[in-house]
């Protein structure tokens, strides 16, 4: 089966405020790197974008592993606290509504339709494709005509 290796990472300048994100799609010597903005968001909102580009860009069923900065993100689906909120109608454990209902609707399918595996990688810390990842997601907050976030706060 096809392997592919994402990398990705958010920025946010304020939190809300504009946001960006990045992702690095790696199959053997093809690389392929993504990116976008948007007006006002947040951090986490541009961190499960970046999740959720790189995995709608690929075409054929593989085996995937997404290298990510995202505590939020990565233990929210390691420790099952996402299918946990899904079966209790998008509630926490306080019986408050979870953040980013749109983006977890979106993206728990694309984790489901490839063999994906998640694993957390230390921010700001000389990672090379986090630090790529990262360049690219400011460059996109900062750019010119950015998106609305309807889903942000």
């Amino acid at each position: 089966m096809k392997e592919v290796r994402i990398y990705t990472d958010g920025a946010c300048s304020g939190n809300p405020g504009p946001g960006g994100y990045g992702a690095i799609l790696v199959h053997g010597e093809t690389r392929k790197e993504i990116s976008g903005g948007f007006r006002k968001t947040t951090n986490n909102r541009m961190e499960m974008m970046a999740m959720i580009c790189a995995l709608e860009a690929i075409k054929t069923p593989c085996k995937v592993t997404i290298y990510s900065d995202s505590r939020y993100l990565v233990d929210s689906v390691q420790k099952g606290w996402v299918c946990n909120w899904q079966d209790k109608g998008w509630r926490k454990s306080d019986k408050k509504p979870v953040a980013n209902i749109d983006l977890w609707k979106r993206l728990l399918p694309l984790l489901e339709k490839y063999d994906v595996s998640l694993s957390w990688v230390e921010g700001h810390a000389g990672h090379p494709e986090n630090e790529r990842c990262d360049e690219l997601a400011v460059a996109a907050s900062h750019a010119g005509n950015l998106l609305s976030d309807d889903g942000a706060l």
